[in-house]
């Protein structure tokens, strides 16, 4: 139920050599599994057409800009990826993480009431993730679309950020004045830690491909073979290594990205090494034959939007300590379009059943590349809409014709 019937021509020996390894990934290509070749593509052309614009564009100031500005979408396109995959929606995950981002403000108010840093991040992860405990218990007990649920959800929460905001400061602002929660957006990893941190990126991939090779040859089953397998390692050391040297030419790699990473490489083993995350898939490839194999589907359903009201609200924190504040507009403006649009963007369905956690960092990484670069060049608002919107339209169209591929 949960794996594709795989055809002889897509399938690989056990001990597969280069040759047949790539006339493989060949043959899936044409069939409309184009994994992550688009947006890889796309983030060339991107960098190519902006750096060819503007200079400044490929600057190392610019570069660690891209990354704090990468990091709260790609914390809240994570969230969103696992309602994807189940083929529902979240409208709602823009004002629920200004939610979290207001309470958690509030509650670091020096003596009003001056909660330690701990606790109130805490508190406000849990009220987030109660709202979205909240909107999965009303859509699995009455049958409401999710559509209709997160819509409502969007309105009432902005409400709830707008009262929250104005009733304790008359100007609608409430500064954040705890240094750690600061330190967050704000703060650098030394030299050696950035270069550290590249190193540990690279050695655990290498470490946990060679483990599947292994794992998957020992059950005489396809496996990468070990040249394609070194090639990859050595790609991502290089990309690691250059993105570590990058942002030690100026501030340095900041912390907010150990930040994503941590909660990149968590759900990634959830959504790809738990029972759980196999669950998800199944409910997303065919909810009713999930149910018959003995699935959950309403609690299922439940604990996604749980997870993405919780990431939502761990992005609301990372963003109010980028802004080192939070106001009556916090969420507002076209947070939820670059959200929805980053998993969208880096290869999540939206017909649910297919996409990785992954995606909303590759998504993230376009979105906030587009915006950076059209803000360097001027560009007025309403360009910069079209522009994005043209992005998201290109990447549902190869979404949607890769799946008529596959069918076919």
């Amino acid at each position: 139920m949960t794996a594709p019937i795989e055809t002889p021509a897509f399938a690989q020996p056990a001990n597969a050599d280069l040759g047949s390894y790539v006339r493989a990934w060949w043959a899936r290509t044409k069939a409309g599994d184009l994994g992550s070749l688009p947006i890889l593509v796309g983030l060339a052309l991107i960098v190519v057409v902006f750096g060819a614009l503007e200079p400044v564009f490929l600057t190392s100031a610019n570069f660690v800009n891209l990354l704090l500005q990468m990091s709260g979408i790609a914390i809240l396109g994570i969230g969103i990826v696992f309602v994807l995959l189940i083929a529902e929606i979240d409208l709602s995950v823009a004002y629920v993480s200004a939610v979290g981002g207001v309470v958690t403000t509030l509650l670091l108010r020096p003596g009003d009431p001056g909660w330690p840093w701990w606790l109130a991040i805490a508190a406000g992860l849990t009220v987030t993730t109660f709202i979205g405990f909240l909107q999965g218990l009303v859509i699995t007990s009455f049958g409401v679309p999710s559509f209709v649920v997160t819509l409502a959800g969007f309105l009432a929460w902005s409400g709830v950020v707008l009262i929250l905001t104005t009733e304790t400061s008359q100007a609608g602002t409430i500064i954040l004045q705890d240094d750690i929660v600061l330190g967050l957006s704000n703060t650098y990893l030394p030299d050696v830690w950035g270069w550290l941190l590249a190193l540990g990126v690279t050695g655990g991939y290498a470490a946990v491909q060679l483990l599947r090779q292994r794992s998957r040859r020992s059950l005489d089953l396809d496996a990468k073979p070990t040249t394609v397998l070194a090639l990859q390692v050595a790609g991502l050391a290089l990309v690691t290594g250059f993105a570590a040297f990058y942002a030690n030419l100026d501030r340095g790699v900041p912390v907010v990205a150990l930040v994503v990473l941590v909660f990149l490489v968590g759900w990634t083993v959830v959504a790809s090494r738990t029972r759980f995350g196999r669950h998800v898939y199944a409910v997303g490839g065919n909810p009713e034959a999930a149910r018959r194999a003995g699935i959950d589907v309403d609690r299922l359903r439940i604990t996604v939007f749980m997870i993405s009201s919780f990431m939502a609200g761990v992005g609301g924190v990372i963003l109010a300590s980028r802004l080192r504040s939070v106001s009556t507009n916090t969420g507002s403006g076209n947070l939820l379009l670059e959200v929805i649009a980053a998993a969208v963007i880096g290869g999540t369905s939206l017909f649910g059943g297919r996409g990785r956690v992954i995606s909303a960092l590759l998504g993230a990484l376009v979105i906030a590349s587009v915006s950076n670069g059209m803000d360097l060049l001027g560009l007025p608002a309403g360009v910069k809409f079209v522009v994005t919107g043209l992005v998201l339209l290109a990447a549902v169209l190869v979404d949607s014709i890769s799946k008529r591929g596959r069918a076919a």
